[in-house]
């Protein structure tokens, strides 16, 4: 029998939750990825497909990157504000497999703390 690694894990349970999850214009969806070296947070509109607002640790504000509670901090404040400035209030949070523990935490408490509803 063969084990599964953690990745594939993360994968499958990333699908049973976009099962039940889907952004609207009206709520869109905050999907949140985390890399070795990288946080990545955009907010997406599934009725129509598009990207509305991103943000990552790639970008030249955040100066060294590294996927750390802290860096994952500084991306949930940028993409709350970024989707504040385009009158968004309330999203639909999407944790991508990922237990919400550690640096999924810390972005969506910094999203909430600047004003995002979920």
């Amino acid at each position: 029998m063969a084990l599964k690694n953690r990745k594939t894990n993360r994968v499958q349970v990333h699908k049973r939750i976009r099962k039940k999850l889907r952004g609207s214009t009206a709520r869109p969806r905050l999907a949140v990825f985390f890399s070795n070296k990288n946080v990545y947070a955009q907010l997406i509109d599934d009725d129509k497909g598009c990207t509305l607002c991103s943000a990552s640790s790639k970008e030249k504000d955040f100066g060294t990157a590294g996927s750390n509670v802290e860096t994952a901090t500084k991306v949930g404040f940028a993409v709350a504000e970024r989707a504040l400035a385009k009158n968004i209030n309330s999203v639909v949070f999407d944790r991508g497999g990922f237990t919400f523990h550690g640096k999924v935490k810390a972005l969506a408490e910094a999203a909430r703390e600047k004003g995002l509803q979920f």
